[in-house]
C-alpha cells in the first residue's frame, strides 16, 4: 500500500542541496541509495543549524537505527532539490525524522521516508539521553 504524498507545507526545515554528476545512474536517474544520503545530509543539517550539535566533537553522535523511502517521481542531475525534515517522535535517546524530497517549486513530494537516530556516547557506544537544550532546540520541528 502506497503511503500518502507528502506535501511541502508538513515541513518547517528545509535544506537545499544541488544534485552531481555522480549522483546519476546508468539509467539516467539519480540513484535509489542516494535519497538516503539526501535524508542523511538534511537530518544532521537540522541538527547543526538549529540544536548547534557538533559532529566531530559531541560526546555524543547519532547513529541510524531504520530508515526507508517511497520513491515518487524521477530526479537527475542537474537540479537543485530540497529536502524537508520534521521530526515525528523524540524519544529518550531517539530522534524519528520524517523527510521529503521535493523538485524546486513543486509543493508535492518527488521522494519521502524516516530516519531514526539513536544518540550515543562516542567512546563507548551505549544509549545515551538528548539533552534538555536539543529538546528545546528541536521542539519546534516535532509534528503531530
Amino acid at each position: 500500500m502506497k503511503a500518502t504524498i507528502k506535501q511541502r507545507e508538513h515541513y518547517a526545515f528545509f535544506l537545499p542541496i544541488q544534485t552531481r554528476w555522480a549522483d546519476n545512474d546508468l539509467y539516467g536517474h539519480v540513484n535509489n541509495v542516494t535519497y538516503y544520503s539526501y535524508f542523511d545530509t538534511a537530518a544532521n543539517a537540522l541538527l547543526i543549524q538549529e540544536a548547534a550539535f557538533d559532529p566531530k566533537y559531541s560526546p555524543m553522535i547519532g547513529l541510524v537505527v531504520s530508515s526507508n523511502c517511497q520513491f515518487n517521481q524521477e530526479l537527475s542531475y542537474p537540479e537543485i532539490i530540497e529536502v524537508g525534515v520534521a521530526i515525528e517522535s523524540m524519544g529518550n535517546s531517539s530522534l524519528s525524522y520524517d523527510l521529503a524530497i521535493f523538485k524546486r517549486n513543486s509543493d508535492t513530494a518527488a521522494a519521502q521516508g524516516n530516519f531514526v537516530h539513536v544518540f550515543v556516547d562516542r567512546e563507548t557506544r551505549k544509549s545515551t539521553p538528548i539533552s534538555a537544550e536539543m529538546r528545546d532546540a528541536l521542539s519546534r520541528f516535532v509534528v503531530p
